[in-house]
């Protein structure tokens, strides 16, 4: 059987390397477990050591996605075998390491590209977002979904999703709209789109190259390169042509003033539109509420501080009712009709909020060490 992360060197001309680490969990569409965070995050710090290491590249072994996000149902399984009340061990070590990998990317010495094609969900767009060189084609399809399993979008997500223009970052954590590739260069999530097949080349061109190890130098060498590969032929994005009637929406007021407004939208004459209005009246109501709340109590917060408060809410959301429930629904009977607890968002109470937030953890924070 085939390791779910393959690992090998792509030599250059210059006698340097880059790393290459590709995802190979095909039948679940590269969906992360503990088991490929575990591969991953030793390999990435060892090669971030390696002087013979230029950069890495983080890519899949399948046409169809990049990684659909995290093995929700391991954490499900896990929740259930916990006793109610209780936090799921498994779980929590999943989202410290999870959480880790994603800082380490955010933060690494060297170029780091991420070839997005495909789906790139939640824990996916984790692997992507903080790299230096995020590449999209046109088949990529990205989106954080998490209010429809009674999460809220985390990987960073309460980092990234309010750098995004205007209302945009609150707009796609209250809806869990999809976003095409336009959508991603227009939110910041992307750098470069290239053509669908396009890897190959771009795989030779990086070993053709002359790298210097000197990161800055070879990021700016890196930029040039998938700049000279770049397509331009890439489909509308709905998103930018819809951003003056999203910052109405948002504006800066409170969720229950939005609420109404993004409820309204299911009636839309825009499919666009009208789909994210409906996935905002689905989801859980607990879920928009923890994703409004972090987004607003990490405004001035760093990264690693996200990382941290980002641990305590999922961690919370395990010991609470609606992920398992959402996760079910979703994806183990696949009724599609999950009860949320509380079921109106006029029934989430600050204290519930806050309860999802409290630290669950002995001694000092898991992620404590993080900068």
């Amino acid at each position: 059987m085939d390791a779910p992360v393959l690992f090998r060197r792509i030599e250059t001309a210059s006698g340097l390397a880059f790393g290459r680490a590709t995802l190979n969990q095909p039948a679940s569409l590269n969906a992360l477990s503990l088991e490929m965070i575990d591969l991953l995050a030793p390999r990435l710090a060892a090669w971030a050591g390696d002087a013979t290491i230029a950069g890495v590249i983080l890519d899949s072994c399948s046409d169809k996605a990049f990684c659909a996000g995290g093995d929700v149902v391991d954490l499900y399984r896990s929740i259930r075998a916990t006793p109610a009340g209780q936090v799921p061990q498994r779980a929590a070590a999943f989202f410290e390491r999870e959480y880790r990998l994603d800082h380490l990317i955010h933060c690494y010495p060297k170029p780091l590209l991420a070839w997005g094609h495909g789906i790139v969900m939640g824990g996916g767009i984790g692997l992507l977002a903080g790299a230096s060189h995020r590449i999209v084609t046109a088949k990529t399809r990205f989106a954080m979904p998490e209010i429809t399993i009674g999460l809220y979008p985390d990987v960073g997500g309460s980092w990234f999703l309010p750098r995004m223009p205007g209302g945009a970052g609150l707009f796609l954590a209250l809806t869990g709209t999809p976003l095409n590739a336009s959508d991603a260069l227009c939110a910041g999530l992307a750098d470069f789109a290239l053509a669908p097949d396009g890897e190959a080349a771009l795989l030779a061109a990086i070993a053709a190259e002359c790298w210097q190890g000197e990161p800055q130098a070879d990021a700016a060498r890196l930029d040039h390169l998938l700049a000279h590969q770049a397509v331009q032929d890439l489909p509308d994005s709905p998103l930018q042509r819809h951003l003056p009637r999203i910052d109405a929406l948002i504006a800066r007021d409170t969720l229950a003033e939005i609420a109404p407004r993004l409820a309204a939208l299911a009636a839309d004459a825009d499919p666009w539109l009208a789909q994210a209005g409906a996935s905002f009246v689905k989801g859980s109501p607990t879920s928009a509420a923890l994703a409004f709340e972090l987004q607003h109590a990490t405004r001035h917060a760093s990264l690693a501080e996200v990382f941290r408060l980002e641990y305590q809410a999922s961690v919370g959301c395990c010991v609470h009712h609606d992920f398992a429930e959402g996760v079910r629904a979703l994806l183990v009977d696949k009724d599609r009709k999950p009860l949320w607890q509380p079921a109106t968002l006029a029934e989430v109470t600050p204290e519930l909020i806050a309860a999802h937030l409290a630290p669950r953890f002995d001694g000092p924070h898991p992620l404590a060490d993080l900068a």
